[in-house]
């Protein structure tokens, strides 16, 4: 299991915290740091299920500035929207978890973080 994380976010520190507390063994992503390859992201998305524009962070200073809230969300403007999670890790949600079953889960919450556990 892979967890990315932000430190200075308070559900990736809990959701490190669950973790610990459960005994898992997990390697952690410091996104900000180690940014995602365009490539890493979309195997994250086939992962999770979702599009790029579901994982994106559109309150965050940057995505306003981008315009985020107002580009398509359609399969002609997927890249786009990778290529700016990839240029701006800011905007990815946080924490990631991904699976040892090649699932990944958006774990913003307990139940979240104990469904990757038992994947």
């Amino acid at each position: 299991m892979e967890i990315w994380i932000n430190p200075a976010c308070s559900k990736c520190r809990s959701a490190v915290s669950l973790l610990d507390a459960e005994g898992a063994d997990y390697t952690v992503r410091r996104y900000l740091e180690d940014v995602p390859s365009p490539e890493e992201i979309r195997a994250v998305l086939g992962r999770l299920g979702l599009e790029p524009w579901d994982i994106a962070r559109t309150q965050e200073a940057e995505a306003k500035e981008l315009g985020l809230k107002d580009w398509p969300k359609d399969e002609a403007s997927r890249e786009r929207w990778i290529t700016a999670l990839a240029g701006h890790p800011k905007l990815i949600q946080r924490p990631i978890i991904t699976a040892q079953d090649g699932t990944a889960v958006v774990a913003r919450t307990d139940e979240a973080v104990r469904d990757a556990m038992g994947r």
